[in-house]
């Protein structure tokens, strides 16, 4: 793949997989970001994630494994702005993101996760989903965010767990201008945004996270924009480094 400048970063595109990743399939991705360097990743679409078997028959399916692990030294800056995940009727998934963090390295993060195609009526209609998601710096784990879905044993669409949302995101800053005035700001613009239902916090200083659902697509990619862009306004002070495929 091709490294593309915006002001002083490296923009990546990552190709992972045209046709989306199948059961049985293993990918496994490194980053090293070094001392000064400034890099941007993105996804090229949304990864689906299609089943090994027939969902109609009941027969154990082969995991599709995808495992990340980045790491960003002292001084350096990692922004990844990750398209959703599908995964597909059937599907079985396990994913794993594990970031390394010099403490004075500068991070954005963001992924999601689809229901399903909900259009075609297969929310929530994969065979298990386990994600895990750990953020360390300075060697000490600072943001945990892990689960396990098997919609056959416990519908995520129940009232108090994902009820109608068919979208969902975590957001992570880390930068010295990620303060409490920063979070409370982005968290009031998030609630004006009609068809999602978000929060913003200071997990400590420096450490901001963002969280969002919503049950349609449009609504969604609006409050991930936003606060995208609200991120790299105000506390990242770099505009450009959204980008554009």
């Amino acid at each position: 793949m091709s490294a593309f400048a915006i002001d002083d970063a490296a923009y990546v595109i990552v190709v992972c997989s045209g046709p989306g990743v199948f059961g049985g399939d293993a990918l496994r991705q490194s980053i090293r970001v070094e001392r000064g360097a400034r890099v941007v990743l993105t996804s090229q679409s949304a990864l689906q994630i299609h089943p090994s078997c027939n969902p109609a028959i009941l027969q154990p399916c082969n995991f599709a494994r995808v495992d990340h692990h980045y790491r960003v030294a002292a001084g350096a800056e990692l922004h990844c702005h990750w398209d959703p995940v599908i995964p597909f009727a059937g599907a079985a998934l396990a994913q794993q993101f594990e970031l390394e963090l010099h403490p004075d390295s500068r991070l954005y993060w963001s992924d999601a996760l689809m229901s399903g195609r909900a259009s075609r009526g297969e929310a929530w209609r994969f065979r298990e989903l386990a994600h895990s998601l750990g953020l360390r710096i300075g060697g000490s784990l600072k943001y945990l965010e892990r689960y396990t879905l098997v919609p056959a044993l416990r519908d995520p669409a129940r009232e108090w767990i994902a009820g109608g949302t068919n979208y969902v995101a975590t957001t992570l800053a880390h930068h010295p201008r990620a303060t409490a005035d920063e979070a409370e700001a982005l968290h009031r613009r998030l609630a004006d945004v009609r068809g999602v239902s978000g929060a913003v916090d200071l997990l400590e200083p420096r450490l901001m996270i963002a969280r969002t659902i919503a049950p349609h697509g449009a609504a969604f990619a609006a409050a991930r924009n936003l606060v995208r862009h609200a991120l790299l306004d105000t506390v990242f002070q770099s505009p450009v480094l959204a980008g554009r495929k």
